[in-house]
């Protein structure tokens, strides 16, 4: 039986539930079907007849039309992420689609678009994201759980706790998640980096002063441990405290009294310290560089944080979670980033930790219009790991002596032929190393 092609095609589009309109030449709204009135507040009296751009108030509206584009070129648009702008002024996430309207004899006579609401998608994308995340940290890695476990038990305690961990790795971050899970959350976080401040500078900055205690002092100021009261003060960097004031935190956590500059007596505190380094405190004791009581009055409950290398399956999430944040931040439309930058990022050694990703996303943001970022999005000491991991592949095969003489031959390569520049990157001597290129001579000569 025949298909019959005499269909009333407005009781069609009527029926689907994607808003559907359509545009003449002159970008004039021809067409407006129910669900499209739904999803944009429109009636279709107000559409019609009206140019699409003043209709829709669309992320496309600024000489990206999809629609122009098909009508200009003849191609067809498939499900592409934008928002527009609804009647009650709420900016609304859309996947359109777009093609060229044609009469019999193939001539371009308008466009038509369709278009479907993300609102319900995106929610159910933020739970899935919400289920990785733990008081606003990130992932999932059984390096996290870990501390995921124990980190409401640590909170709901008033004992001082310890945070180690390398620069970038989140302290602060954790140190608050302590703060909102604790009795305390109602009263203040307060923030103090150590290492920040110049000594002279950091008493009076965390114990405050009374008038009168120095030169220009003419009014009390209180200090970051008064205004802490019934909270949490976070001392960031603390392996860099200088030895008098290592002493006066160590009376806190003692008597829980501090004095301020110029005072007479000591004040009372209902404070809880959450102190963080990423120094090596227990070197530092043998090095004499901080004292051993104040030490184990830190450390009550030591919590060590995971280093980016250490959580590396992470890394996505955390891809994730800065693109959608710089995109509202910039009012961007990143879709995130390629597979090839994906690898570079997998295989970092991240120095600088989850600070150090945070600050390569945000680089590529300038430079990214619109859609993934792509290497040259990158900054430029990364474009240098476009082909290491196939240099990689291509040293990790054979014997293990195999393994080490083609090691020493490609950092000889990236030494450019330097023998004693190698020797010292490989930490061995000059005959070793004529031995091992002896061993395994050039594969290219």
């Amino acid at each position: 039986m025949p298909f019959p092609t005499n269909l009333p095609l407005e009781d069609i589009f009527s029926s689907i539930a994607d808003g559907l309109f359509t545009v003449d030449t002159d970008w004039n709204i021809t067409y407006f079907n129910e669900a499209a009135q739904r999803i944009t507040g429109i009636p279709a009296e107000e559409a019609m007849g009206n140019k699409c751009w003043d209709v829709f108030r669309s992320s496309l509206c600024d000489g990206q039309c999809a629609i122009g584009k098909c009508i200009k070129e003849g191609g067809r648009i498939v499900n592409k992420p934008v928002f527009i702008i609804r009647a009650d002024g709420t900016k609304l996430p859309v996947s359109i689609s777009a093609s060229p309207l044609r009469n019999s004899d193939g001539e371009i006579l308008g466009g038509v678009e369709t278009f479907r609401d993300l609102t319900e998608i995106n929610v159910m994308r933020k739970k899935v994201k919400d289920l990785q995340t733990f008081e606003d940290i990130v992932g999932h890695s059984p390096a996290l759980d870990k501390i995921f476990k124990i980190l409401p038990q640590v909170s709901n305690s008033e004992a001082t706790t310890l945070l180690l961990g390398e620069s970038g790795t989140g302290k602060e971050l954790f140190a608050r998640a302590i703060h909102n899970l604790s009795p305390r959350k109602n009263g203040p976080f307060v923030a103090v980096n150590c290492g920040a401040l110049p000594d002279n500078l950091l008493e009076s900055e965390l114990f405050g002063y009374k008038a009168g205690a120095f030169t220009d002092a003419r009014t009390d100021k209180p200090g970051r441990f008064e205004l802490a009261e019934g909270g949490t003060i976070f001392l960031d960097e603390i392996g860099d405290l200088p030895g008098k004031l290592q002493v006066k935190i160590l009376r806190f956590l003692q008597e829980k009294t501090f004095e301020p500059l110029g005072g007479v007596k000591p004040v009372q505190a209902d404070i809880r310290i959450v102190a963080a380094t990423n120094h090596d405190l227990k070197q530092r004791v043998s090095d004499g560089l901080f004292r051993q009581d104040l030490f184990y009055r830190l450390n009550v409950v030591t919590l060590r944080l995971p280093s980016l290398t250490e959580r590396r399956e992470d890394i996505p999430l955390l891809i994730d979670h800065f693109v959608d944040e710089f995109n509202v931040l910039q009012d961007k439309e990143i879709t995130g980033v390629s597979k090839e930058v994906l690898t570079i990022l997998m295989h970092h050694d991240f120095p600088g930790n989850i600070r150090e990703l945070e600050n390569i996303l945000e680089y590529a943001f300038i430079l990214c219009p619109s859609g993934p970022i792509l290497v040259d999005h990158l900054p430029e000491h990364l474009h240098l790991m476009k082909n290491s991991g196939q240099a990689r592949r291509e040293v990790l095969y054979g014997t293990m002596d195999e393994i080490k003489c083609r090691a020493a031959r490609h950092t000889l390569s990236r030494n450019n032929g330097k023998k004693m520049a190698t020797c010292r990157e490989l930490e061995i001597s000059k005959d070793t190393l004529r031995r091992m290129l002896a061993r395994y001579p050039n594969e290219d000569e």
